[in-house]
């Protein structure tokens, strides 16, 4: 985080001037993080409207707690996390798991060929990771992108680490079926 202001010079300042809820330092934060947090947001959400909410909604939720941020570990990463939960409960609300047995007519075998992973640039993989069906996406980014467990899946989307297993391989066939064409 680069700071430039004359109260804040450091990231601990700015977190703490957030803690005593300085609107400067709120801003100051938000223009920090807002444009990496909003990527973060849209590859959970696979629309750019649904992502605006999950940035709201997850800035809401940094400047609430804020003050139990103790200051081990990444301060990003501590962001990150508070994302991706703001994002997973979005798309609890929008039950989107719901369907997720229904997506297992998705079928394709593996190719051993990288190639079309190789032309394939990051900006237009990252769209077609936002294309995928919401189920997906979620244990994808979760497992692929933000290195959560099987174990961790599960127990954040409620659902059994054997389903984790089985949605993050019909994303991995349903991505490469994609990338292919």
């Amino acid at each position: 985080m680069t700071v430039r202001h004359r109260e804040y010079s450091n990231e601990k300042e700015v977190i703490e001037g957030c803690v005593k809820r300085d609107p400067r330092a709120q801003r100051i934060l938000y223009d920090s993080y807002s444009s990496r947090l909003f990527t973060v947001a849209l590859r959970y959400a696979g629309d750019r409207e649904r992502a605006k909410d999950i940035l709201h909604d997850g800035f809401i939720t940094v400047f609430e707690k804020i003050g139990s941020y103790n200051g081990s570990g990444s301060f990003e990463g501590w962001l990150r996390r508070i994302f991706v939960n703001t994002a997973l409960m979005a798309l609890r609300k929008a039950d989107v798991l719901k369907n997720s047995g229904e997506l297992n007519s998705v079928a394709g075998e593996f190719s051993d060929n990288p190639s079309a992973l190789d032309e394939i640039s990051s900006k237009e993989l990252l769209k077609v990771i936002a294309s995928m069906p919401d189920g997906f996406r979620m244990v994808f980014n979760m497992f692929a992108i933000e290195g959560y467990s099987h174990q961790e899946i599960a127990e954040e989307l409620n659902i059994s680490e054997s389903s984790s297993r089985s949605q993050l391989s019909r994303a991995r066939v349903w991505l490469q079926e994609r990338i292919r064409r």
